[in-house]
């Protein structure tokens, strides 16, 4: 349901990448990608290839698992994570500029044992999962977590192309070992559809990609150039946006874009974002985008700060962000 202050004039872009998919190097997918990240920012992917029983089957236990008591959840609450960042967190306990957002959720990212070099080093967000005690809940998630792996590798590809560069160029510099982070979102039903609170307040992504699956009841809206708009759900299509560090490699040509979800279905609503996020100590710099003249922003960023302007590698960016989504978390994973 639109916002008084929604627009829906402006669509958000649906790209067939099944040809991308099949390793195939299209001009005209390229050329759909570039529109949409000068545009909008966000685009739906159809053609991915990702099996809708995977999809089913992973719904379906996500509801299984929150339909549980809050006891029975906080069994893998995050404290209980550490520096791996992972487990649930009930619903206020995730902060989105200051306020605390109307959901509830489940972090995941790469399933790494104690022998894995990162782990050894105690490397932040870094580390094994924490899953609730459902059956299939482990091997669905990580299922999920590898085809989604392989289309996040695959959707760069299409992006770099688009940029006028070499298809390996993301994967060759900057997500050789990406930062997986996974999360499960259940948006409880609002007890007024004019409350003020939001399930997620306006916010954009860390890193480059994010791939999300949400379920039909909608309530995902998109900052674009002329107003928000509503991105509704579409049939076996994943909803993708550029993140921060997308914005910063292409010195502001392709920007990352605000986004906020309100839940006014009067049903509890779950999404599945997937981030596909540069290597834990990648630095990053601005690309030389032959041709391209970056015009400068009109407005400033939703929270005063400027991706452009820090120094060091992707983890000291992501971490920096940390403690103002999780401040409890911060001693653990900082």
């Amino acid at each position: 349901m639109a916002t008084q202050e929604t627009v829906s004039s402006v669509q958000i872009p649906v790209i067939d990448v099944s040809a991308l998919v099949a390793g195939q190097a299209t001009t005209a997918i390229a050329h759909h990608i570039r529109h949409a990240c000068c545009e909008t920012g966000f685009f739906y992917v159809v053609g991915h290839g990702i099996d809708e029983a995977l999809q089913h089957r992973l719904e379906q236990l996500s509801r299984q698992f929150f339909d549980q008591s809050l006891e029975k959840k906080l069994q893998i609450r995050m404290a209980l994570g550490g520096r791996a960042w992972r487990g649930y967190f009930p619903v206020g306990g995730e902060l989105t500029s200051g306020q605390p957002d109307l959901k509830e959720g489940l972090y995941f990212g790469t399933e790494l044992d104690v022998a894995h070099p990162s782990v050894q080093a105690n490397v932040p967000m870094h580390g094994a999962n924490l899953f609730p005690d459902l059956p299939q809940f482990r091997e669905t998630v990580l299922e999920y977590l590898a085809v989604m792996t392989q289309l996040g590798h695959t959707l760069m590809a299409g992006i770099a192309l688009s940029l006028g560069l070499e298809a390996s160029y993301f994967r060759d510099r900057y997500t050789t070992d990406p930062l997986i982070l996974f999360r499960i979102f259940n948006y409880p039903p609002e007890s007024s559809p004019e409350a003020p609170s939001w399930g997620v307040g306006e916010h954009t992504d860390y890193g480059l990609l994010t791939i999300l699956k949400q379920d039909a009841l909608g309530g995902l809206q998109v900052k674009a150039k002329s107003g928000w708009i509503d991105t509704p759900p579409i049939h076996n299509a994943f909803v993708c946006n550029i993140g921060d560090m997308l914005d910063r490699l292409t010195g502001g040509f392709y920007r990352s874009t605000p986004h906020r979800v309100k839940n006014v279905s009067g049903r509890n609503r779950l999404s599945f974002p997937f981030f596909f996020d540069p290597n834990f100590d990648a630095a990053l710099h601005p690309i030389n985008l032959k041709g391209v003249l970056v015009e400068e922003a009109k407005e400033q960023r939703w929270d005063n700060a400027s991706v452009h302007e820090f120094r060091g590698t992707y983890g000291d960016y992501v971490l920096s962000k940390v403690a103002k989504v999780f401040p409890e978390l911060r001693q653990e994973v900082l």
